[in-house]
């Protein structure tokens, strides 16, 4: 018998319509409008700013550690825009912006850093899932999802977030596996920021992409320059088109870089050298976002100031709520509650101790 090569249905392309620079590549050039282009500025400046008020708050000792989305903003946002309400959103631990773009108030957010299980609360009617810490898990919680909608009929379609650490964690494959068999609704979205904690993406896999990993499990897969909003845009407006016409699960490799640390536990100069994080600088998604409005006459310098005054008042507003919040949240015994039906007698001696604890 000849040996032969196997044709495989999908190929993996490569997608950038802005340079580093801001140019646009007119061809390639989503359509979208201009509010939805304006709101996805603002988006992505409120995201960077918000997230510089929480490294100061934490910083300061108000809020415990967090994952630092700065550099990853048009990763994120250019995919959930492309999002209806009804769809979706399965978030890791470093989709801020997203949760935000979503409907996540920041003062929930400051809670749920403050160790208020109340700003993990998620309002009737919304369709996202709370920050998933455990690395990979909620790649399963998507797929299930989208399993559930194909079988009730509806169109929804989730979305779900993750690093290219996660890519070598089981969990992401065996979604992955069970979204192309059962051709889910599913839209994975990798941000491959080139380092999971200390570990570069070099030590994670030795595939040329990480989009590639999409033709084993029978999905189309795209690789998108993931500081160029409206590359990221194209890549999952076409997914989520496919998604929610039933033609299945698609992955996107947002190749992006992660320019803070990984949390505020981190110190990233004992792994990468400075030289490294100034060559993605010159990448700045925001930067070259702004250039791209400005050219469009959607945006200009005076225009960019005023939002950063306001955008910088609706930060403080969000930060004296929180505030306000923590002082009206005197019962912190509440997290033993809302566990199970019935509480066990080792959660009620846990909770007994902790109450003495508090008195003391």
């Amino acid at each position: 018998m000849p040996r032969k090569k196997i044709d495989l249905k999908y190929d993996i392309d490569y997608l950038s319509i802005l340079d580093k620079d801001g140019e646009v590549d007119s061809d390639l050039e989503p359509d979208i409008d201009d509010d939805r282009l304006l709101d996805l500025h603002r988006a992505m400046l409120l995201g960077r700013r918000f997230d510089e008020r929480m490294l100061k708050l934490q910083r300061s000792g108000k809020i415990g550690t967090f994952a630092p989305i700065h550099g990853q903003e048009a990763s994120q946002l250019g995919a959930v825009a492309c999002l209806e309400e009804e769809d979706w959103l399965v978030p890791s631990f470093r989709e801020t912006a997203a949760e935000i773009w979503r409907g996540k108030a920041m003062e929930n957010v400051l809670l749920a850093y403050a160790g208020f299980n109340e700003g993990a609360h998620v309002p009737k009617g919304v369709n996202n899932l709370p920050v998933s810490v455990p690395v990979g898990t909620q790649a399963l919680h998507a797929v299930g999802i989208g399993y559930a909608m194909k079988l009730k009929g509806k169109k929804e379609v989730a979305m779900v977030f993750f690093g290219d650490g996660a890519t070598s964690e089981g969990d992401v494959h065996e979604a992955m596996n069970f979204a192309g068999v059962f051709q889910t609704p599913t839209v994975f979205i990798c941000q491959n920021n080139h380092w999971a904690i200390s570990i570069k993406r070099s030590h994670q896999t030795r595939s040329e992409t990480i989009a590639q990993k999409a033709l084993a499990y029978g999905m189309p897969g795209i690789q998108a320059d993931g500081n160029d909003a409206l590359a990221v845009y194209a890549a999952a407006k076409e997914a989520v088109d496919r998604a929610r016409a039933g033609d299945g699960p698609t992955f996107i490799e947002c190749v992006t870089y992660r320019m803070s640390v990984h949390t505020t536990a981190d110190d990233p100069k004992r792994y990468r050298s400075d030289e490294e994080v100034e060559k993605w600088k010159e990448r700045d998604p925001i930067d070259r976002f702004q250039k791209y409005l400005k050219d469009k006459d959607l945006l200009s310098d005076d225009a960019i100031e005023a939002l950063e005054s306001e955008i910088k008042d609706e930060i403080k507003a969000a930060v004296k709520g929180w505030e306000k919040r923590m002082a009206e949240l005197t019962d912190k015994t509440g997290m033993f509650d809302n566990v199970f039906a019935e509480m066990p007698p080792y959660l009620a001696e846990q909770k007994e101790a902790f109450e003495k604890t508090l008195s003391s």
